[in-house]
């Protein structure tokens, strides 16, 4: 697997992330930019990501494509397009965004609207109109699961793929995000290998972190965590990727802040992966 995460601290110009991205040691990135940067400014983080032999594995588009407010929502599936065009004429493997809400308690937000049928019918209508828009020949716009809203589990996930019907949407991959219950994190690998089985061969990026959940209260709560800070056995786990994975796919480390944090979960996460035998 290629090792990575997301290139923290700051900078100013493509010649100072360079620098901080050769002291991460990452294999693989999220995009340093969008299609709202300069072409020059893009063209220079390619450069500097092939220099060093560094996968840009994915980017974001992390806005609300299901908004109730019309302009919101024209301006998020516009930014969607024009990701996904990007990472098809750069040659980036996946666009990624979640569905979103129609809700008004923010972007991401637990709804009840979103598990109604209306609200089925309109991803699909979101997903298709992105896709065929842009008509990609190498991206692939994908969803990252989330735990409370569509995909929230393989099933669902595989479902989706079938009512959207189109080529260019893929997998993405957070297994963390879909153990949303008690059951599912304590039969955690058995849950994990499930994921992979069903999705392996539709997967363009993962994204790896920890789970952990406090079995001394009532009701339960799931909260995402670093990799080594909560019960996942990565010795266990890392191997089920490798079984499902290709050699050179690409498995991001995700929402620490800085370049320190990042540090601790990468040295972390390939201490368990040598440990199992696993070339990071």
């Amino acid at each position: 697997m290629l090792l990575g995460g997301t290139v923290a601290g700051d900078w100013s110009s493509a010649a100072e992330w360079e620098r901080i991205l050769v002291r991460t040691g990452f294999r693989a990135i999220t995009a340093p930019f969008s299609c709202r940067t300069d072409p020059e400014e893009v063209k220079a983080y390619l450069e500097a990501a092939e220099r060093n032999g560094v996968k840009i594995a994915e980017i974001g588009v992390w806005k609300n494509t299901l908004s109730s407010d019309p302009g919101t929502e024209r301006e998020a599936m516009e930014y969607a397009k024009g990701q996904l065009a990007l990472a098809d004429r750069v040659g980036i493997p996946c666009c990624v965004n979640i569905t979103g809400t129609s809700g008004s308690a923010g972007w991401d937000a637990a709804d009840p609207s979103n598990y109604t049928e209306e609200t089925y019918e309109r991803i699909i209508r979101m997903i298709r109109e992105i896709i065929d828009a842009v008509n990609p020949e190498r991206a692939f716009y994908c969803i990252e699961p989330m735990p409370w809203m569509v995909p929230d589990g393989p099933d669902e996930y595989l479902q989706l793929m079938r009512d959207v019907d189109r080529k260019q949407f893929g997998v993405h991959m957070d297994f963390v995000n879909m153990i949303s219950s008690p059951r599912r994190y304590l039969a955690a690998e058995q849950f994990i290998e499930e994921c992979f089985r069903k999705l392996g061969p539709y997967i363009k990026s993962t994204h790896l972190k920890d789970s952990r959940m406090n079995p001394t209260k009532l009701t339960a709560c799931l909260e995402e965590c670093s990799p080594g800070e909560g019960g996942l056995d990565f010795e266990r786990v890392l191997p089920i990727l490798d079984r499902y994975l290709p050699a050179d796919a690409p498995v991001l480390l995700e929402h620490m802040q800085t370049e320190e944090e990042y540090r601790r979960a990468y040295d972390y996460t390939a201490g368990k992966a040598r440990a199992a035998g696993i070339s990071v």
